[in-house]
C-alpha cells in the first residue's frame, strides 16, 4: 500500500535532485570566462528539457523496464504506458510514477556534468544532439545494468545512489570529450581564470543541499537507511572539503574558496555509491581520501596536457571510481542488510565486483562517447570556429550576454 510518509519524503527528494541541475549550472557558470557564462549555464539547464522528453518516450522503459538478457529494458513502459499511481516493482510504498520522476532527475544531471569538460568551445547544435545520443546509447543501458535488473546488478555490484551510473560514466565521457574536441584556444599560454567564484561557491552549496535528496532519497523510504545515507553524505563532504583545502594550502601556500568548493563536490561524488552501505567513520575516511586524491588528479591534468576545462575527470571520474572501490572496502551488512560486506569486513569478493563494475563503466562510456563525437564531427562539426571562440559563445551561439554593466 502507498505510505504517505515515504511518498512525502520522495516528493521532496525528487525536488532536491532537480534543483541540483540549476545548481550545477551556477557552479559551472562561475568557473568559465565572462563571455561564456550564459552558454555554459544553458548547456546544463536545457538538459532538464531534453532528457525529460526522452525519459517519457522511451528512456525510463529502457532503463527500468523488464530485463532483456541483462543488457537493456524492453519497451513495455514506453510513453509511460502502465506507469501510474500504484506501487511499482522497485518500491512497494510509493507510486510507480514517483519512482520514475525521481530517477528522471538522475538522468538529467548526468549529461549536464559532462559539459564541464568541453566548456567554452562546443557548438550548441552539436551539444543538443550529443545529449540525445549519449543518454540513449550510454546512460539508459548503464542504468539498467546496475539498477534495472541488468548484468552488473546480478553480479552483485553495489551503487547506492549513482557513483558508477552517474559519476564514473560522466567522468569517462568527459575525458573522451576533451580529447576529441581538443584544447581551448590559448590553453597552456593564457590564464583561464574563473570569472565569478561567488557563483561557484553558491552553486556548490546548492549541489550539497540537493545531494541529500540524491543520496538519502535513494533509500526510497523515510527511515533508517535514508538517515544513514543523509549523515554519511554530510560527513564525507565536509571531510573532503577540508582535506582538499589543506592539501592545496600545503602545496600552493594558500587555501582558496575554489579548493573548498571543489573538495566538497569531490566528497559528494565519492560517498554517493557508498552512502547507504557504510558507517560514518567509513564515510570520513572516504571523504578524507577523496579530497586529496581528486586534488592530485586535477594537478596531474596540467602535466598530461588535456583540456578538461572544469575538472570533470579529476572530480567526477576519479572521485566516482574511488567511491565505487571504497564501497567494496567499507560496506557492511550491519548498516544495510540488503547490501554486502566489503573487504574490511571479511569479503574481498565484493571489492573485485566493484572493480569490475567501475572499470566496465569507464570503458563503455569512454568508447561510446568517443564514437558519438567522432560521428557528430564528421556530419555537422562539433566545435565553434576560432573567431567564434574568441568572441565568446554567449554572443556567437545565442546572441546574449551574461551581464550588462
Amino acid at each position: 500500500m502507498i505510505n504517505t510518509g515515504d511518498t512525502a519524503w520522495m516528493l521532496a527528494a525528487t525536488a532536491l535532485v532537480m534543483i541540483m541541475t540549476p545548481g550545477l549550472a551556477i557552479f559551472y557558470g562561475g568557473l568559465v570566462r565572462q563571455k561564456n557564462v550564459m552558454s555554459t549555464m544553458l548547456q546544463s539547464f536545457i538538459c532538464l528539457g531534453i532528457v525529460t522528453v526522452l525519459w517519457v518516450l522511451y528512456g525510463y522503459s529502457l532503463s527500468f523496464g523488464p530485463d532483456v538478457n541483462g543488457i537493456i529494458g524492453n519497451l513495455k513502459w514506453a510513453f509511460l504506458n502502465g506507469v501510474g499511481l500504484n506501487p511499482g516493482p522497485y518500491s512497494k510504498t510509493i507510486p510507480h510514477l514517483l519512482f520514475c520522476a525521481f530517477q528522471l532527475m538522475f538522468a538529467i544531471i548526468t549529461p549536464a556534468l559532462i559539459t564541464g569538460a568541453f566548456a567554452e568551445r562546443m557548438k550548441f547544435s552539436a551539444f543538443f544532439i550529443f545529449v540525445i545520443l549519449w543518454s540513449t546509447i550510454v546512460y539508459f543501458p548503464l542504468c539498467h545494468w546496475v539498477w534495472g535488473g541488468g548484468w552488473l546488478g546480478k553480479l552483485g555490484a553495489l551503487d547506492f545512489a549513482g557513483g558508477t551510473v552517474i559519476h564514473i560514466s560522466s567522468g569517462a565521457a568527459a575525458l573522451a570529450s576533451a580529447l576529441v574536441i581538443g584544447r581551448r584556444k590559448g590553453y597552456g599560454r593564457e590564464a583561464f581564470h574563473p570569472h565569478n567564484l561567488t557563483w561557484t561557491i553558491f552553486g556548490a552549496g546548492m549541489l550539497w543541499f540537493g545531494w541529500f535528496g540524491f543520496n538519502a532519497g535513494s533509500a526510497l523510504a523515510a527511515g533508517k537507511c535514508a538517515t544513514e545515507a543523509f549523515f554519511t553524505t554530510q560527513v564525507a563532504t565536509g571531510t573532503a572539503a577540508l582535506s582538499w583545502l589543506i592539501a592545496e594550502w600545503i602545496y600552493q601556500g594558500k587555501p582558496t574558496s575554489l579548493g573548498a568548493a571543489s573538495g566538497a563536490v569531490a566528497g559528494l561524488v565519492a560517498i554517493t555509491p557508498a552512502c547507504g552501505f557504510v558507517t560514518p567513520i567509513g564515510a570520513l575516511i572516504i571523504g578524507l581520501v577523496a579530497g586529496v586524491l581528486c586534488y592530485c588528479a586535477v594537478l596531474l591534468k596540467g602535466k598530461i596536457g588535456y583540456d578538461d576545462a572544469l575538472d570533470v575527470v579529476g572530480v567526477h571520474g576519479v572521485g566516482g571510481f574511488w567511491g565505487a572501490l571504497a564501497t567494496g572496502l567499507f560496506a557492511t551488512v550491519a548498516v544495510n542488510s540488503s547490501g554486502a560486506n566489503g573487504l574490511f569486513y571479511g569479503n574481498p569478493h565484493q571489492f573485485i565486483v566493484q572493480l569490475i563494475a567501475a572499470s566496465t563503466a569507464v570503458v563503455f562510456s569512454f568508447v561510446a562517447t568517443f564514437i558519438i563525437l567522432k560521428i557528430l564531427d564528421l556530419i555537422i562539426g562539433i566545435r565553434v570556429t576560432e573567431e567564434e571562440e574568441v568572441q565568446g559563445l554567449d554572443i556567437t551561439q545565442h546572441s546574449e550576454i551574461g551581464y550588462n554593466i
